[in-house]
């Protein structure tokens, strides 16, 4: 027996009704292109479902708005009767059971279209959960680790293992499809599809602490010869430095990074921070706080209790030398 790649009746919560008030609490521009469109074959039943509810509710508030107007405003003098209130309730208790059974219905319709992917995936990745970022690994021996991006091929479903490291989060991509839960001792599964290029914001949609709203990551849906380069580019080890501030930067990594971060082809191999072995490739800083740039770098080593507190990741005080050339040198990790 088939078990499901969507494991969570809450992964059809209609993508169209809810307002990613986290994005915006932690900064970013409202990501609202989703209300207007789905941008793959997992994502456009529930986003037709949650515009269809929509359309429901508001039919349905319209019409007791104005019955209500009507009773308020419509003052014939009337003798009161006795016992006429029971055609009402039974009126309005057969429309609420026809609508309710019919939505039912189709939500069951959308559970099962978006059930299982139109063909087998042709990529498998495993996301694990953590206080409050998203380890990426993708598959094979000559697999790798990365963080808070995934690059997917577009045409293609993508199969997704979800896992947690501590507590309840929940992984959503809105364009792409319904959110799914990550369990602590638990593998979720659903599958994503993008049938066009274009980069993704997903979101944690579970609260999960002091720092849910900062953790962001990115699906980046490239044509399948441009994500198989990205893919060769990633499975190679970090370049060496080539200057002698870069050299130094390595040294500083080495003493002050390398117990919690793992930056490949060197000895850096620690597993409790995101693998920095491409971090100038990735778009984002600390699971979408920061757009990537030198001087956002420099702030967040420096400073990242103050941009993201209670995070596992201290703040570091370093000498103005040791910090420029710590951020030169994770500027090379292309």
């Amino acid at each position: 027996m088939r078990v499901p790649l969507i494991l969570s009746v809450r992964r059809v919560a209609p993508a169209g009704l809810l307002v990613p008030a986290a994005a915006q609490a932690a900064g970013a521009p409202l990501p609202l292109a989703y209300v207007a469109h789905a941008a793959g074959p997992a994502a456009q039943p529930v986003f037709v479902l949650g515009w269809a509810l929509l359309a429901l509710c508001t039919g349905v508030c319209v019409v007791i708005a104005a019955l209500l107007a009507f009773a308020l405003f419509h003052r014939r003098a009337r003798p009161l009767g006795h016992g006429d209130g029971l055609r009402f309730v039974a009126v309005g208790s057969a429309i609420s059971t026809v609508l309710l059974f019919g939505a039912l219905v189709y939500m069951l319709r959308v559970l099962g279209a978006v059930a299982y992917p139109p063909r087998p995936p042709a990529l498998t990745v495993a996301v694990t959960a953590h206080d409050w970022w998203w380890a990426v690994r993708y598959p094979g021996d000559d697999g790798f680790v990365t963080a808070n991006e995934i690059h997917i091929p577009t045409g293609e479903p993508v199969a997704v293992e979800l896992k947690s490291a501590d507590v309840i989060h929940a992984f959503w991509v809105p364009q792409l499809a319904g959110k799914t839960q990550t369990i602590p001792g638990q593998t979720n599964r659903q599958w994503l599809q993008a049938d066009r290029p274009g980069v993704y914001r997903g979101q944690c949609s579970q609260y999960c602490g002091a720092q849910h709203a900062h953790m962001a990551f990115e699906v980046v849906a490239e044509p399948p010869a441009a994500f198989r380069a990205w893919l060769d580019a990633q499975r190679q080890p970090a370049p060496p430095p080539g200057t002698a501030a870069e050299r130094h930067g390595q040294h500083v990594f080495g003493t002050r990074c390398a117990a919690c971060h793992t930056v490949r082809g060197t000895d850096a191999a620690g597993d409790a921070g995101p693998d920095l072995t491409h971090l100038a490739s990735r778009r984002l800083l600390a699971a979408g706080t920061l757009d990537n740039t030198p001087d956002n770098l420099r702030r967040w080593i420096a400073h990242a209790q103050q941009l993201k507190p209670q995070t596992l990741m201290p703040s570091i005080a370093l000498a103005p030398r040791d910090a420029d050339d710590l951020a030169a040198y994770l500027a090379t990790l292309h």
